[in-house]
């Protein structure tokens, strides 16, 4: 189980243009980690869409946004072109990233239950260690309420 105060796992995975990227790519910089459950969901498409309207402002805060889901890295380039999508998206099949974070969990919907990915935003520092963990996020206001707090 992560809590803040821990260094955050890191991961090597593949980005909307196939290349490969890590976590530690990034040290120096504050990160907003961000998985969700699928590429054109009506809240995923809500809460990439928040992301990329607030981008300007998390890149003059030196932050960069990460949103991770087990989509295809190919249902990521449609994904990011149909919604002007600026931040980097990972491609996370294997679970590999998803299971490091504990996100990949039970879930209820009409009476059955069904494993995958609770929406779940971590703040990782510019030294790789979480500051913050926000399960079960709102996909409309997430990313507005962490650009008031950092």
């Amino acid at each position: 189980m992560l809590d803040v105060g821990m260094k955050a796992p890191d991961f090597k995975l593949l980005d909307k243009e196939g290349k490969s990227v890590s976590l530690s790519d990034f040290l120096g910089k504050k990160v907003v980690l961000y998985f969700y459950p699928k590429d054109n969901t009506p809240g995923c498409t809500r809460q990439a869409c928040a992301f990329a309207g607030s981008y300007k402002e998390f890149q003059n805060k030196n932050v960069e946004v990460i949103g991770i889901s087990k989509d295809s890295v190919a249902s990521h380039v449609k994904f990011a072109e149909k919604y002007g999508l600026p931040f980097v998206l990972l491609s996370d099949p294997e679970l590999e990233a998803i299971k490091a974070y504990d996100v990949w969990q039970e879930k209820k919907l009409c009476g059955k239950t069904s494993m995958g990915v609770v929406r779940t935003t971590f703040i990782i520092d510019e030294k790789g260690i979480i500051e913050r963990i926000m399960p079960k996020v709102k996909p409309d206001t997430n990313a507005e309420e962490i650009l008031a707090s950092i």
